[in-house]
Formats: C-alpha cells, structure tokens, sequence
C-alpha cells in the first residue's frame, strides 16, 4: 500500500480542505505560540496557575492539530463530518455563552461567523451539498 498526499480535486473537497487547513495552523499556532494565542482569544493566565499555558498547547492544540492533520492526511468524508461538527459545537458553546453569560461582543460575533463558516465548509463537503 502506497501513502499518498490525496489533494483536492473538487470544489466540495478544497472547501472541507481549507477548513481543515485553518484548523492545523490554528493548531500549530496554540501548540508553538500559546501565550499569543491566549492574547489573541483574551485570555490570561496567571503566576499562580501557570499549568494554563500547558492546557492551551495540549487540549487546544493538541486536539486542533490532530484533527485538522487527520483530515488533510486522509481525506475521507466522514473525517470532514466529524471536523465540521466540532467547529459546529464551538459555535454552539460560543452562542450559548453569548446568550447566558453576558459574552454578546462584537469579539463573539466575529468568532461566532469564523467557527460557522469554518463547519459549514467541510460539512457542505461531506453531506454532499457541494460537489
């Protein structure tokens, strides 16, 4: 069995691709650069608890990288569903938040429409609604 890199070669394919490419540099991004990233999601950790930069390299990185890499190294539709959903219940938590916990800022609004477009191309993919 040979490994090859399966490139893209529809419209459906490179959308559920670039979603899954965001996802890896997003996930590289937490992993390499934590403390950015922490500025950038306005969020600090404090002297008392620095095991925080360790949970953003780990839980956030570490889950963004493996299933953005298993997505692009595999290619199958179901890998797309599954990174599809996750982006779909980040935007679920984040609507949630912005309705109970008083989070409704103009931050949350582009995060929200960020994590909706980033499910919404690989499930467009693998629910066959592009081609």
């Amino acid at each position: 069995m040979e490994l090859a890199f399966p490139w893209p070669t529809t419209n459906g394919e490179w959308l559920a691709w670039g979603s899954a490419a965001a996802t890896v540099i997003f996930g590289l991004l937490m992993f390499f650069a934590p403390r950015i990233m922490l500025r950038v999601l306005r969020l600090q950790p404090t002297e008392a608890h620095p095991e925080a930069i360790s949970e953003v390299r780990s839980t956030m990185g570490g889950f963004y990288l493996g299933t953005g890499l298993c997505a692009l190294l595999l290619a199958q539709p179901f890998l797309y569903m599954a990174l599809g959903l996750c982006w779909l219940f980040t935007a679920f938590g984040r609507m949630v938040s912005m309705l109970s916990d008083n989070g409704n800022t103009p931050y949350n609004w582009l995060a929200l429409v960020i994590e909706l477009a980033l499910a919404f191309l690989p499930l467009a993919f693998a629910l066959g609604l592009v081609v």
